[in-house]
């Protein structure tokens, strides 16, 4: 595996930053926010420098019962191609529910949700990683997530799981540490235990990052400064194995330059403490040639992640053998992140509703759960208030009106207007 180093998570906010930035080895970019023929100029010139840029992407969701998309799959090999990446990464997780399988509306959780440790999902997720594998130009690594809810009834701890998963389809490992330190906090899973279960030589590098801790639940923020635990746990893992790369995410409420270069050196210094040396050359193993999954397997895993995904942003009941506090603590943490990021995705509508944005979109929330990702979000939300004749006075009304009419699409304005205008 190639040694990669240490690295900082690029973001447009901190670009110049980075660029600046001492010791900076190598960065990594959200995949599904770079577009292949319109590489940002901080992008490039670090590429001509020599830093390498790792894609990692959020939409594939690996552990649903869905086989990966084409065209998912198509879009993250072009930008490990325009980025001329050594490898990609995404994440052990499902993000996407229901649909002609299940006989259930369609569903976009917006967020990485845990997938049930069972022998079920495992030959599905090993199935998808297979499939993943072989549709991408570079080796896979998968990540471990942080998770506010449990599933009850599984049959692996987090450790055994990853480590099946590596032996049979030969994929690299991207391990978080602070996602260990939040189902430490959340879950109650022991981290020393799940890091010595791992299979430590097939990982790729290691995310760190930090959060905040709030009613006895751990937010796995990214907008904070990284913990002690964090850091003791990337020593403890690097006592056993040199991980090839290290890497500081950092998404929002950035600091001053001075105070990220003293975090990454607190990663660099945690590192050195591990003293575990260079590390072997891993070897992915020999996967054997594996039975395609059957239908009814793929069956029940979907309907099962149907009906948590529906109870999280669509109301309906929590299913039997969850924690009601703990799904109702992750079904509010959804919709903050969707009213978040639509802000982010679509700057336009906070700014044309000002104070009312919020309390808005979370009630539109309510009533409307995500089945196509954030900018048809975005397109949606405002449509619905437009039906509704809001905002109330006639200036934001006709600039929300103008602001979707210019976005919604190739069909005639007048009627297209009148369409959704009009429907319901």
């Amino acid at each position: 595996m190639e040694r990669l180093g240490t690295g900082i998570g690029w973001r447009p906010e901190i670009a110049d930053i980075v660029e600046r930035m001492p010791g900076i080895d190598w960065v990594e970019v959200v995949a599904e926010n770079t577009c292949p023929g319109h590489l940002p100029e901080s992008l490039r010139r670090l590429r001509e420098r020599g830093v390498t840029v790792v894609p990692h992407g959020v939409s594939l969701g690996l552990g649903g019962a869905d086989r990966p998309d084409e065209d998912r799959l198509g879009a993250l090999a072009e930008r490990v191609a325009a980025l001329g990446s050594p490898l990609v990464t995404e994440h052990i997780a499902f993000v996407r529910a229901g649909g002609p399988r299940t006989a259930s509306p369609a569903l976009e959780a917006g967020h990485l949700l845990p997938v049930p440790r069972t022998r079920d999902t495992l030959d599905v997720l090993c199935e998808n990683v297979r499939i993943a594998q072989a549709a991408l130009p570079v080796p896979l690594a998968v990540e471990n997530i942080a998770a506010l809810i449990s599933w009850p009834g599984e049959e692996m701890t987090e450790g055994q799981f990853l480590y099946d998963l590596v032996d049979r389809t030969g994929v690299r490992l991207l391990i978080d540490v602070a996602n260990l330190h939040t189902n430490h906090v959340n879950r109650g899973e022991d981290p020393a235990e799940a890091l010595a279960e791992l299979p430590v030589e097939a990982i790729a590098y290691v995310h760190v990052a930090g959060g905040f801790e709030r009613d006895g639940v751990w937010h796995d923020s990214h907008a904070h400064p990284v913990p002690p635990a964090v850091l003791e746990l990337l020593t403890g893992l690097a006592s056993r194995v040199s991980p090839p790369g290290v890497l500081l995410e950092r998404d929002e409420n950035f600091p001053e330059p001075a105070e990220l270069e003293r975090e990454v050196a607190a990663i660099r210094a945690a590192v050195a403490a591990g003293g575990a040396g260079a590390g072997g050359r891993w070897e992915p193993p020999s996967a054997a040639p594996a039975p395609e999954v059957p239908e009814a397997v793929r069956q029940r895993l979907g309907l099962a992640q149907a009906s948590v995904l529906s109870s999280l942003v669509a109301g309906t009941p929590v299913p039997e053998g969850f924690d009601g506090v703990r799904m109702g603590v992750q079904a509010r943490a959804l919709a903050a992140k969707r009213a978040d990021v639509v802000a982010k995705v679509a700057p336009e509508l906070p700014e044309i509703l000002g104070e009312g944005y919020r309390a808005a979109f979370l009630a539109y929330a309510q009533e409307r759960p995500m089945a196509g990702g954030y900018r048809r979000d975005a397109l949606e939300f405002a449509a619905e208030l437009l039906r509704a004749g809001r905002p109330g006075d006639g200036v934001s009304y006709r600039r929300l009106e103008r602001w979707w009419l210019e976005r919604a699409g190739a069909a005639p304005r007048r009627s297209l207007a009148r369409r959704v205008l009009l429907r319901g």
